[in-house]
């Protein structure tokens, strides 16, 4: 039997990936956070044998308590499911310590093949990450682009992630629980660290960038 604990702050999700696994004979949920210290807190004692964690956790980040996860539990894989765009969180989830990462959206049977992948002690992600990453081992190079968002720290990526999406200032505040005043302080180091002159050109970089991840995923050319 693989013991499951969920980690998601959002309920909703949490109900549904439980009753989702409690339809598998092999599956067992053995426990619930909604955030990183609940998650430490509960998820030793219940000893799993994965651990689901999604990348923003209200005020925290995900890729921060999978690295802590890790040091407590060892032997716990960590599979991150998640809505945020893999081509920005997967690499870095997989340096931090997890086994795994896949997309909410994707369907109920690739959720649960993830889950027994990482409980086997292998590694599991989408084919186009994979590719990806093996293309970056034989070149031993980096586009431009990876280059600049490798050098952004977790919550600095999320907020370009939000900034690409279209939210302004307050709105990206109010999803991070974060003051305007530190979202404003974390678009200036963007700013600096991606050698952008203006807010307005911090907002197109995002936005095209968040626009080829689109075509990517949806399989859309600029073609008529």
């Amino acid at each position: 039997m693989i013991r499951v604990f969920l980690v998601d702050d959002h309920p909703i999700v949490r109900h549904g990936i439980a009753q989702l696994l409690s339809a598998e004979p092999d599956l067992e949920v053995c426990g619930q956070a909604d955030d990183a210290g609940a998650a430490l807190a509960a998820a030793p004692a219940a000893s799993p044998g994965v651990i689901t964690v999604d990348v923003s956790l209200g005020e925290t980040s995900g890729i921060d308590l999978i690295g802590e996860l890790k040091q407590r539990m060892p032997r716990a894989a960590v599979l991150v499911v998640s809505m945020h765009d893999e081509r920005l969180y997967a690499e870095r989830s997989l340096r931090a310590g997890a086994s795994g990462y896949v997309m909410k959206h994707e369907a109920t049977d690739v959720i649960v093949r993830a889950i027994r992948t990482v409980a086997a002690g292998s590694i599991f992600v989408s084919e186009a990450i994979s590719l990806r990453l093996l293309q970056r081992v034989v070149a031993r190079t980096k586009p431009r682009e990876s280059s600049l968002l490798d050098g952004l720290s977790n919550r600095e990526l999320h907020v370009l992630e939000l900034i690409g999406r279209g939210l302004g200032t307050r709105a990206i505040a109010e999803q991070l629980h974060l003051s305007v005043k530190t979202v404003e302080s974390y678009r200036a180091r963007l700013k600096d660290k991606m050698n952008l002159r203006s807010g307005i050109e911090l907002m197109r970089f995002a936005i095209c960038w968040a626009a080829d991840g689109h075509k990517r995923e949806t399989g859309e050319t600029d073609e008529p």
